[in-house]
């Protein structure tokens, strides 16, 4: 198996400088390619305070300074060069995938025979990034959680053509990289399935989500109640802040995309669609469920009486189905990898936890809710409904 030293990565934006810093920090050499100026100069600039801050907290190995690490850290514009010598491109950057096509296509054509391809990507197809590559057995996906250096959670993707071997190197390189806020959890994805595992697992809340802002709006209740009711008390955001944060329009695209890749289901709903429409899209526009104008909305749900329209039994309900479905389709190899996954990505438990204690009443929660919204994907499937998912860890 071919040890690694040169990474490149692909893309130097809030993702790309964050993956380059845990990469440096592990040892590797690292080149940043982007096409702005502006990008580079900010992530080498990120990197640098970064590491000084690390040093001056003792953070760094005995006798590395940020000097040392910073050194390993490289430049260069020109893509085909930039590949020559790498074992390793991790691609960063938008979400399209004619875009994603091309980088693995150019740095399959100017990299060693042994280069691996990985694509940072959330949700696209790993299969599909490869398509008219002419190794795609050499390309996988590594997806980080934002910020690579905090967040725990590595996801390596096999796609339908990837070699068992890119796989272990993925796997190997990710569990290398350090977490500076607890132990780094890697979960390998064994099939190539839109959302991966644990956005697969959260996707279809959304079309919970979507019936009650869509009844909350109809019902004229205020969208501070409607996030009382939705939002966890330990979140560090609430719901309906963290949707304007993100921005209705990816939801809006994440929606369509997961409507054209598992069911019509996903559709947004019409106060989405109004949004939309409106331009009132969160914090980029100034306006989504809250005003912006004066910096982020902070509702205090003490005093905020809740909308009573959400049931968060439904809603672990609807998570531990997707869990499932995840096991039916063989994406993962049990249930434990699925939470492991959730609370090293999202910071909160993963279904089957509770699920497996009470599936019985989350059984008869979700076979209501589904008859409620008339929704034929949220249904049970045939492993939820027979209980055997228990048994899969």
């Amino acid at each position: 198996m071919t040890k690694v030293k040169n990474i490149v990565m692909l893309g130097f934006g809030d993702m790309g400088k964050g993956i380059a810093q845990v990469c440096l920090m592990a040892g590797y050499n690292v080149i940043a390619v982007d096409v702005s100026e502006e990008i580079i100069e900010k992530g080498l600039e990120y990197n640098k305070t970064g590491f000084e801050k690390l040093e001056a907290k003792g953070k760094l190995p005995e006798g590395v300074s940020a000097t040392d690490i910073m050194a390993r850290l490289s430049v260069n514009r020109d893509l085909t060069n930039a590949v020559k010598n790498a074992d390793l491109v991790i691609e960063a950057v938008v979400e399209k995938i004619d875009l994603k096509q091309k980088l693995c296509n150019d740095v399959i054509e100017n990299s060693p025979d042994h280069c691996i391809f990985a694509s940072n990507t959330s949700s696209m197809s790993i299969t599909e990034i490869a398509q008219g590559c002419k190794k795609p057995q050499n390309v996988i996906g590594i997806h980080f959680f934002n910020p690579a250096p905090l967040m725990r959670l590595i996801e390596v993707i096999k796609g339908d053509k990837s070699s068992d071997e890119a796989m272990d190197i993925g796997v190997e390189v990710s569990e290398s990289l350090p977490c500076l806020r607890g132990e780094r959890f890697v979960a390998r994805v064994l099939k190539d399935r839109p959302g991966f595992i644990v956005n697969r697992v959260l996707s279809p809340n959304s079309i919970y989500s979507n019936y009650i802002i869509d009844l909350a709006y109809e019902k004229n209740i205020p969208w501070e109640q409607v996030d009382a009711d939705l939002s966890g008390s330990n979140a560090p955001m609430s719901s309906l802040t963290l949707s304007d944060f993100t921005g209705r329009d990816v939801s809006y695209h994440t929606q369509l995309y997961y409507g054209e890749k598992l069911s019509q289901d996903y559709k947004p709903g019409k106060v989405l669609m109004m949004q939309l429409e409106k331009g009132t899209l969160g914090k980029k526009t100034g306006q989504g469920f809250y005003d912006w104008s004066k910096g982020r909305p902070q509702p205090d749900f003490s005093k905020i009486q809740k909308a009573g329209l959400v049931d968060h039994d439904v809603i672990l309900a609807i998570r531990l189905n997707e869990g499932c479905r995840i096991l039916e389709e063989g994406i993962a190899t049990g249930w434990q990898v699925i939470d492991d996954a959730n609370i090293a990505g999202m910071n909160f438990p993963g279904p089957f936890g509770d699920g497996i204690k009470y599936y019985e009443k989350y059984l008869k929660k979700l076979i209501n809710i589904s008859e409620e919204i008339g929704s034929e994907y949220l249904k049970p499937c045939e492993l939820f409904k027979s209980g055997s998912f228990i048994d899969m860890k």
